[in-house]
Protein backbone atom coordinates (compact mmCIF):
# COMPACT_ATOMS: atom_id res chain seq x y z
CA UNK A 1 0.00 0.00 0.00
CA UNK A 2 1.64 3.21 -1.01
CA UNK A 3 2.21 5.93 2.06
CA UNK A 4 2.96 9.39 1.96
CA UNK A 5 4.00 11.03 5.29
CA UNK A 6 4.27 14.63 6.00
CA UNK A 7 6.55 15.99 8.63
CA UNK A 8 8.12 19.36 9.71
CA UNK A 9 4.97 21.76 9.92
CA UNK A 10 4.92 23.78 13.36
CA UNK A 11 4.37 27.23 14.35
CA UNK A 12 7.18 29.96 13.18
CA UNK A 13 7.43 33.76 12.75
CA UNK A 14 6.88 35.95 9.80
CA UNK A 15 10.48 36.00 8.18
CA UNK A 16 11.25 32.41 9.44
CA UNK A 17 11.67 29.60 7.80
CA UNK A 18 10.47 25.80 7.61
CA UNK A 19 11.41 22.29 6.10
CA UNK A 20 8.67 20.09 5.23
CA UNK A 21 9.51 16.44 4.15
CA UNK A 22 7.56 13.83 2.37
CA UNK A 23 8.23 10.60 3.35
CA UNK A 24 7.21 7.89 0.57
CA UNK A 25 6.55 4.15 1.14
CA UNK A 26 5.41 0.81 -0.52
CA UNK A 27 6.02 1.70 -4.22
CA UNK A 28 8.52 3.23 -6.61
CA UNK A 29 9.25 6.23 -5.13
CA UNK A 30 11.45 7.43 -8.57
CA UNK A 31 9.05 6.89 -10.71
CA UNK A 32 6.44 9.28 -9.14
CA UNK A 33 6.21 12.87 -9.15
CA UNK A 34 5.77 14.65 -6.01
CA UNK A 35 3.50 17.95 -5.68
CA UNK A 36 3.10 20.15 -2.26
CA UNK A 37 -0.39 21.20 -2.11
CA UNK A 38 -2.59 23.84 0.43
CA UNK A 39 -5.27 24.46 1.91
CA UNK A 40 -6.04 27.56 4.13
CA UNK A 41 -9.12 28.26 6.31
CA UNK A 42 -11.97 28.63 4.15
CA UNK A 43 -9.87 28.75 0.69
CA UNK A 44 -9.46 25.93 -1.96
CA UNK A 45 -6.62 23.63 -2.16
CA UNK A 46 -3.99 25.05 -4.12
CA UNK A 47 -0.80 24.06 -5.87
CA UNK A 48 2.60 25.23 -4.61
CA UNK A 49 5.15 23.14 -6.24
CA UNK A 50 6.24 20.31 -7.69
CA UNK A 51 8.92 18.38 -9.03
CA UNK A 52 9.60 15.85 -11.69
CA UNK A 53 10.42 11.67 -11.39
CA UNK A 54 14.13 12.53 -11.67
CA UNK A 55 14.03 15.72 -9.57
CA UNK A 56 15.00 17.15 -13.25
CA UNK A 57 12.12 19.89 -13.45
CA UNK A 58 10.53 22.00 -10.93
CA UNK A 59 7.58 24.09 -10.91
CA UNK A 60 6.25 26.72 -8.36
CA UNK A 61 2.62 28.69 -7.93
CA UNK A 62 3.44 32.71 -8.37
CA UNK A 63 2.89 33.22 -4.85
CA UNK A 64 5.86 31.10 -3.46
CA UNK A 65 8.46 31.28 -6.31
CA UNK A 66 11.76 32.52 -5.00
CA UNK A 67 10.51 31.47 -1.38
CA UNK A 68 10.09 28.13 -1.53
CA UNK A 69 12.45 25.18 -2.65
CA UNK A 70 11.22 21.72 -3.76
CA UNK A 71 13.99 18.80 -3.48
CA UNK A 72 13.88 15.37 -3.75
CA UNK A 73 16.39 12.44 -2.55
CA UNK A 74 15.24 9.43 -4.41
CA UNK A 75 17.88 7.00 -2.31
CA UNK A 76 15.81 8.05 0.96
CA UNK A 77 12.23 7.90 -0.73
CA UNK A 78 11.67 11.53 0.49
CA UNK A 79 11.05 14.83 -0.70
CA UNK A 80 11.35 18.12 0.72
CA UNK A 81 9.50 21.53 0.92
CA UNK A 82 12.53 24.49 1.97
CA UNK A 83 10.34 27.48 3.59
CA UNK A 84 11.79 30.76 3.84
CA UNK A 85 10.27 34.01 4.13
CA UNK A 86 7.01 32.46 5.63
CA UNK A 87 4.55 35.33 6.37
CA UNK A 88 0.85 34.83 7.65
CA UNK A 89 -0.89 34.11 4.27
CA UNK A 90 1.26 30.58 4.28
CA UNK A 91 -0.62 29.73 7.10
CA UNK A 92 -2.10 26.13 5.95
CA UNK A 93 -2.69 22.80 5.92
CA UNK A 94 0.32 21.21 3.84
CA UNK A 95 -0.16 18.14 2.00
CA UNK A 96 2.26 16.42 -0.62
CA UNK A 97 0.87 13.81 -3.46
CA UNK A 98 2.31 11.38 -5.90
CA UNK A 99 1.24 10.04 -9.06
CA UNK A 100 3.11 8.67 -11.59
CA UNK A 101 3.44 11.99 -14.27
CA UNK A 102 5.14 13.31 -17.03
CA UNK A 103 6.35 16.41 -16.62
CA UNK A 104 5.09 18.86 -13.14
CA UNK A 105 1.53 19.66 -13.15
CA UNK A 106 0.34 21.56 -9.88
CA UNK A 107 -3.55 20.67 -10.43
CA UNK A 108 -4.51 17.81 -7.60
CA UNK A 109 -6.29 16.21 -10.14
CA UNK A 110 -3.09 15.08 -11.53
CA UNK A 111 -2.00 12.59 -8.28
CA UNK A 112 -3.33 9.70 -7.28
CA UNK A 113 -1.42 9.01 -3.91
CA UNK A 114 -2.49 11.81 -0.91
CA UNK A 115 -0.95 12.54 2.79
CA UNK A 116 -2.54 13.56 5.85
CA UNK A 117 -1.17 16.79 6.03
CA UNK A 118 1.25 18.37 8.26
CA UNK A 119 -0.43 22.16 10.16
CA UNK A 120 2.16 25.20 9.21
CA UNK A 121 1.17 28.48 11.11
CA UNK A 122 3.01 31.02 10.58
CA UNK A 123 2.39 34.04 13.81
CA UNK A 124 4.38 36.54 15.56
Amino acid sequence: QLQLVESGGGLVQPGGSLRLACTFSGGTFYNHAIGWFRRAPGKEREGVSSISSDGGLTNYAISVKGRFTISRDNAKNTAYLQMNSLNPEDTAVYYCAAGVRLGVPLKWSEYDYWGQGTQVTVAS
